[in-house]
């Protein structure tokens, strides 16, 4: 089941999106006032021989035919190196970047989480472009690559949870978690479960208990104040409370990924909670957004975006820019997806026939709606360790949740 969830609903995903590619929000308005005639101010700058791309390892590609048209038009010659997306890319812009020994990259790709900390270390700079350029993608995308009201990048894909199921073992997708409550018990006997989602795991609980109302940071005018924390309120308990019901009743199996992929592939698991890069190529199996949750409400699941940035270390701010609006554009966009299958965030997908012919696609974009971006502030990263502490003892039931949730609040707040 190594390719468990890839090519026959990847196509249909790219539809999710749709539903959060509205008319501009005030956020982008405010953005894109302050963005107008780029071009006119910094089309000065002299065209620089070539340009540097730090790209994620094993995309390059989907790379390839971009920069080859980009050096075509514009005469510019691209180089490229792949690297690890995470600690090998964060590592090597710190080392390299200052030193200016022409190893330094005039553009990177970073998962937006890291950028208000690499905002903050100076290694990244803003993104001045066009409001044409910010329009063309949906709200969501374009605020996980801001930071204190400035955009220091340009989304190339985003991903969130769905909803996957076994339909010789579910005939169709429940509607509400109550709903999948009563399938799980029936379905409940030996090695046989009816759901997984990872709920000892921040990542995934958060979902629940974003729904039942809890929240990271209070969003300010959308700036998130890491003062005020809503981890441990009366609705992030209610989540937790709900989270840990499905451990008391033994509905959830353990084991790591690939032990639930086995199960799941030898049909004793008939649903999970997964990624948008999980989906399969069997025909029996279906995707659909979270089920509601029991307060009416649906599951608020955490978005990632992948974007593009200009260095703070180039030489050659506008064309590197230019670059990024290049390999972003909605038919560059579209390239990378058949490459790699990654879900650009273009609102012109939603023009694209092949997608809005698909029925199952219908039922997916509904998830995205309700994703929200990991916060990019560097506070998050204190977030992560006590949260998944306090989920793990929620789940094995070591500690009541408010007794768990208090405990994680307080210890971040301490490390904060």
């Amino acid at each position: 089941m190594k390719k468990l969830i890839f090519h026959l609903f990847m196509s249909m995903f790219l539809i999710i999106i749709v539903s959060a590619c509205g008319s501009s929000s005030d956020l982008e308005n405010k953005v894109v006032k302050e963005n107008k005639k780029v071009d006119n101010e910094a089309s000065h700058e002299a065209k620089p021989e070539k340009l540097i791309i730090w790209e994620e390892k094993g995309k390059a590609e989907a790379l390839k035919p971009v920069i080859e048209s980009f050096e075509k038009k514009y005469g510019i010659k691209v180089e490229y190196e792949e690297l690890e997306l995470a600690n090998e890319m964060y590592d090597r812009l710190r080392r390299d970047g200052p030193i200016g020994n022409g190893k330094a990259p005039d553009v990177v790709t970073f998962s937006h989480e890291k950028v208000g900390q690499i905002v903050k270390e100076g290694l990244i700079q803003e993104v001045k472009v066009n409001d044409d350029v910010l329009n063309a993608f949906s709200e969501s995308s374009i605020r996980g690559e801001m930071y204190q009201d400035k955009v220091f990048g340009l989304p190339k894909s985003v991903n969130t949870s769905v909803f996957i199921y076994n339909k010789k073992l579910m005939a169709k997708a429940p509607e509400t978690m109550n709903d999948l409550y009563e399938m799980a018990k029936k379905l409940r006997k030996g090695k046989m479960y009816g759901y997984y989602a990872k709920w000892n795991d921040f990542h995934d609980a958060y979902g629940v208990m974003a729904g039942m109302g809890g929240y990271i940071f209070r969003d300010k005018n959308g700036n998130l104040d890491p003062s005020d924390i809503g981890l441990n309120n009366e609705s992030a308990i209610k989540g937790a409370t709900y989270i840990q019901k499905w451990y008391q009743a033994d509905l959830i199996p353990t084991g790591d990924k690939s032990a639930i992929e086995k199960m799941f592939s030898q049909g004793n698991l008939a649903s999970f909670l997964s990624d948008g890069n999980s989906f399969s190529e069997r025909t029996d199996i279906g995707i659909a957004p979270l089920p509601e949750l029991s307060n009416g409400q649906p599951m608020k699941t955490l978005l990632e975006i992948k974007g593009w940035h200009v260095t703070a270390f180039t030489k050659h701010p506008y064309w590197s820019t230019k670059l990024v609006e290049y390999m972003t554009n909605d038919d560059h966009a579209m390239q990378r997806y058949e490459k790699t299958g990654e879900i650009p965030p273009n609102k012109s997908i939603k023009h694209n026939a092949a997608f809005n012919e698909n029925e199952n696609a219908q039922a997916l974009s509904i998830q995205l709606q309700y994703a929200e971006p990991v916060p990019n502030i560097p506070e998050m990263n204190k977030v992560w360790g006590p949260m998944n502490s306090a989920m793990d003892e929620i789940s094995t039931e070591k500690a009541n949740p408010k007794r768990a949730l208090d405990k994680a609040v307080k210890t971040i707040k301490k490390d904060l």
